[in-house]
């Protein structure tokens, strides 16, 4: 585990979670994000997110069960599954049962602190286009789908983020073994 920000004044900011990726998926699903995300938008590296905002005062016991969580346990499996269009942009569906399941037990640890986003059902996806007009996003859709095939996808770990308006900040990052 490297733990960034463990002394870090939270300032009420609120804590993202999500899963890493191995390189290689990285750099595939980053180089996508650059193409088709409109840059003057794009803050962040492409990203699965498992949850959206916990509270602040939550940061050491996530770094605790995000490290209990990975420490000597063999990544998820995963797969690119789909194309998922998004009205104004265009995401890779992920599915992973063993994710799922990780995610499932952190919601039911902190289940009295989610918001209503992090409570409802989890979409795994990961965001390569967003914010532009439905035609463009149609358009990129049918472009990936003429090419689209499954694909394992690498999960080299999870991550926690502080969130304060901007790029995400490292508070945490705990690797499969």
């Amino acid at each position: 585990m490297t733990d960034l920000g463990a002394s870090a004044s939270p300032e009420a900011a609120p804590i993202i979670v999500s899963a890493l990726f191995g390189a290689e998926d990285h750099a595939l699903l980053d180089g996508l994000r650059r193409r088709h995300f409109p840059p003057e938008r794009n803050q962040l590296a492409a990203h699965l997110t498992l949850f959206h905002h916990l509270p602040p005062q939550l940061a050491a016991e996530l770094r605790q069960r995000l490290a209990s969580t990975t420490r000597g346990v063999a990544p998820p499996r995963a797969r690119i599954a789909g194309l998922m269009n998004l009205g104004r942009g265009v995401a890779l569906r992920i599915e992973s049962p063993e994710l799922e399941a990780i995610r499932a037990e952190l919601a039911e640890a902190f289940a009295t602190m989610l918001t209503p986003q992090d409570r409802a059902g989890w979409r795994p996806h990961v965001t390569i286009q967003n914010k532009v007009e439905p035609a463009q996003a149609r358009a990129l859709l049918a472009s990936l789908e003429a090419d689209f095939r499954p694909r394992p996808l690498a999960i080299a770990g999870l991550a926690s983020w502080w969130y304060r308006g901007g790029p995400w900040e490292q508070l945490s990052r705990h690797k499969f073994a």
